[in-house]
C-alpha cells in the first residue's frame, strides 16, 4: 500500500466485485493507513479478521486503521465501501460516531448488521460520495457531510454493541490509537512508548510485526493525510500547514513531503487543484 492510498481526497468511495470463487485466500493479511467501512452488497464472503467471519447482504465490516485483515473465500460477492483519513476529522465532531472503530480495537466484533430497512439509505449515501468524488468542482465539506451520515447508521446499528463491557486493546492498538489522537503536535516514540507503558524498541518492533509500518512512519503517515487534505481544502501557506501537522520546521515538512510524494506541497497542491477544475470546453 503506497503512502498515497486515499490521494488526493481524504474520503474515497471503493467498490469491489468478485465473479466466482478465488482459488486460494490471500496469502497474507492486507493493512490500511485508513479506515475502511465495508457494506456487503450481495454474495458472500470469508474473512479474516480477529477471528473468522462469514460475511453477506447487509453486514457492514468495520477495519480501523492498521488492523491486519484478509479473504479466505469469496462467492460472487459484492461490497461497496469508503476509505477515510481518521486523523483528517475533529475528534471534537466526530468523537461519539467513531466509537464502534473504538470498540472493535478494544476487541467487539468487526462486523454490525445494518437493520434492512436502512440498508437502501446507506446505499444512497455511499453513491452520493462517489458521485461527489466524481464532480467537476467536488466540495470536501460535502463527502465529509455525508461521511458523518454513514457513520451515524454504523452507530445505531451497532446501540447494543455499545452496552458491552470495554476490553483493554493490545498494545499495538493502543500505540495506534495514540498516534491518531496526538499525531499533529509533537509526538515521538519514545511518547507513544510511554502512552503504553512499554519500552520504544519493544513498541517500535511490535507495530512494524503487526503492520508492516514503524511507529515513526505511522506518526508520518497521519500528518500527511492532514497536510494533504488542508492543502486541497484550503488556501493556508505551506509554513501555517507544516505547523498545524506538527512540523515546527516547514523546509523539513517540504523536504519530508517531496520525499514521500516527489513534489513540493505547493506543487502537489497545483497539480491537485488544475485537476479539479471544470473543462473549460
Amino acid at each position: 500500500m503506497s503512502h498515497d492510498d486515499l490521494d488526493p481526497a481524504p474520503i474515497r468511495f471503493m467498490r469491489h466485485v468478485c465473479h466466482g470463487h478465488p482459488a486460494r485466500p490471500m496469502q497474507s493479511p492486507a493493512v490500511h493507513t485508513y479506515v475502511a467501512l465495508a457494506l456487503h452488497v450481495g454474495g458472500r464472503m470469508r474473512v479474516e479478521h480477529r477471528g473468522e467471519f462469514e460475511l453477506r447482504a447487509g453486514h457492514l465490516h468495520l477495519i480501523p486503521a492498521g488492523d491486519a485483515h484478509r479473504v479466505l473465500s469469496a462467492s460472487h460477492a459484492e461490497v461497496w465501501g469508503i476509505g477515510f483519513c481518521r486523523t483528517c476529522l475533529d475528534p471534537a465532531r466526530y468523537g461519539d460516531l467513531l466509537a464502534p472503530l473504538d470498540r472493535v480495537r478494544r476487541g467487539a466484533s468487526p462486523v454490525v448488521e445494518l437493520p434492512a430497512a436502512r440498508q437502501a439509505y446507506v446505499l444512497d449515501l455511499l453513491r452520493e460520495i462517489e458521485r461527489e468524488q466524481q464532480a467537476a468542482s467536488a466540495l470536501p465539506v460535502v463527502s465529509e457531510s455525508l461521511l458523518a451520515l454513514v457513520l451515524a447508521e454504523v452507530v445505531r446499528a451497532s446501540g447494543s454493541a455499545g452496552a458491552a463491557p470495554a476490553q483493554r486493546p493490545s498494545m499495538v492498538a493502543e500505540a495506534l490509537a495514540v498516534i491518531e489522537a496526538r499525531c499533529l503536535g509533537p509526538l515521538s516514540l519514545k511518547e507513544v512508548a510511554e502512552a503504553v507503558r512499554r519500552t520504544p524498541a519493544h513498541v517500535t518492533t511490535a507495530v512494524k510485526q503487526a503492520t508492516g509500518r514503524t511507529v515513526v512512519a505511522w506518526i508520518v503517515e497521519g500528518r500527511l493525510a492532514e497536510a494533504r487534505r488542508r492543502l486541497l481544502a484550503t488556501d493556508e501557506y505551506v509554513d501555517v500547514i507544516a505547523e498545524r501537522v506538527g512540523y515546527a520546521d516547514p523546509s523539513h515538512f517540504v523536504r519530508l513531503f517531496r520525499r514521500h510524494h516527489g513534489v513540493t506541497p505547493a506543487a502537489w497542491r497545483a497539480q491537485h487543484r488544475r485537476a479539479q477544475r471544470p473543462d473549460p470546453g
